[in-house]
């Protein structure tokens, strides 16, 4: 399937069913497998067998699902997890431990600034966020001798800037360290990450790749790149004691960190995704590709409009040529900028807020990625949690609104939005 082009594998990348067997993936809604012979399950659990063990840690329709991300990113391994801000735990948790320091884009989601910021740092792991327009310099001197990994978002949210790959992958090479990024609003559809020297990939699930708001999910992708045996990460090179000396780096290669991932950090905190949802997210990606293509389409088109409107005093959209990453939005996100785009009225956020009382076929939820327009105002939402000298750095202006292009006609949309915008501004 890695000859065909990345349309054909979302269709029908990975899951190969046999004679008589369904042609659609099939849901293995079971915790446990048969076996009839003592030393098959000890395989089990000396890793020294591919088949299932326990759904906790593997399971024949989520592993169809990880198979088909991998694919579609140029993994060599993915893992599933309950959520996306589970999947980011884990993707950490495998690395990073008491002492440890975390490199990180300001300009994340907030659920991710406040784990890496609170949650983390309870634990005893420390971050130290850098603006991504940081010159390479800065970047590497906010690096400490600690430092274990590097993180950005492909697209940040809600901020829209266009993370430079040369660059930050410049600086994980530099100081040695995996680079790992958040590639949920752009999917591989838009944007492969791998290809611009990430090492590690995390997506939220629940937003484009299932596409229609009905689960949640996460899921981790390894590129299989890093050299794990640099004196950094003795968890992936020494014996593990859990089970029977396993050596992750000898014994599994360039799949040393997701079996990891698998066998340690899901076996222990169980952040496990569901048979239901994985066969939900496999039928998502069936038609990823053509909905990115329309998401961006009509996002684009909608940015468009509103930097045209009366009442709108500002957008933010990647593949607007005012858009300060513009230039890096064409480099690295050649087949569209996403389905998300930002903007303030004149009014300021008080008005922005008023606005969205007036739509009437744009809904607000807190959500995004879904085939319906969707509306937020995340300075009083999403990014609430954190200071307002906080959000700044995120990308959070007190009046942004941010809007989730969805698959509509894009007129019905265009003209919700003036309808309300000219109410509020009039």
């Amino acid at each position: 399937m890695k000859n065909y082009k990345i349309e054909t594998q979302c269709v029908q990348g990975t899951y190969k069913p046999k004679s008589g067997e369904p042609r659609v993936l099939p849901i293995a809604q079971s915790t446990t497998y048969q076996y009839y012979d003592s030393d098959d399950v000890a395989d089990l659990f000396d890793l020294k067998s591919a088949t299932h063990m326990y759904s906790r840690i593997s399971n024949p329709t989520v592993s169809e699902f990880e198979n088909k991300m991998a694919l579609l990113e140029g993994g060599v391994g993915a893992l599933g997890a309950s959520s996306g801000q589970a999947a980011t735990t884990l993707a950490i948790l495998n690395i990073c431990q008491a002492g440890d320091h975390i490199l990180s884009s300001s300009t994340i989601y907030g659920g991710t600034y406040n784990l890496f910021a609170v949650t983390f740092k309870k634990m005893g792991i420390d971050v130290t966020f850098i603006n991504p327009d940081a010159s390479y310099e800065e970047i590497i001197g906010a690096a400490k001798p600690n430092t274990k990994v590097l993180f950005g978002e492909t697209v940040g949210n809600p901020g829209l800037n266009i993370l430079d790959f040369g660059k930050f992958s410049k600086v994980a090479k530099e100081i040695d360290v995996p680079f790992i990024v958040d590639n949920t609003l752009a999917t591989p559809i838009l944007c492969r990450p791998f290809e611009h020297g990430v090492d590690i990939i995390i997506h939220s699930t629940t937003k484009y790749t299932d596409g229609h708001a009905t689960s949640i999910g996460g899921v981790i992708i390894d590129g299989g790149s890093f050299n794990w045996d640099n004196g950094k990460f003795p968890e992936l090179v020494e014996p593990d004691p859990s089970y029977h000396g396993i050596q992750y780096v000898r014994d599994f290669g360039k799949a040393a960190y997701i079996t990891k991932a698998r066998v340690q950090l899901l076996r222990d905190l169980g952040a496990t995704m569901s048979p239901f949802s994985a066969f939900l997210f496999h039928l998502g990606l069936e038609t990823l590709h053509l909905r990115m293509e329309r998401h961006c389409a009509n996002a684009l088109k909608l940015a468009e409009f509103l930097s045209g409107h009366p009442g709108v005093s500002w957008v933010s959209y990647p593949l607007l040529k005012t858009h300060k990453t513009y230039e890096l939005a064409k480099k690295y996100l050649p087949e569209g900028g996403s389905g998300i785009l930002t903007f303030g009225i004149k009014g300021g956020a008080k008005a922005g807020k008023e606005l969205i009382k007036h739509l009437d076929l744009v809904a607000m939820v807190v959500h995004l990625g879904d085939l319906r327009t969707s509306i937020l105002h995340p300075a009083s939402t999403t990014h609430r949690q954190l200071t307002e000298e906080q959000q700044i750095s995120a990308g959070v202006l007190p009046d942004l609104i941010r809007v989730s292009v969805g698959l509509e006609n894009i007129d019905d949309v265009i003209n919700d939005f003036d309808k309300a915008i000219r109410v509020v501004t009039k």
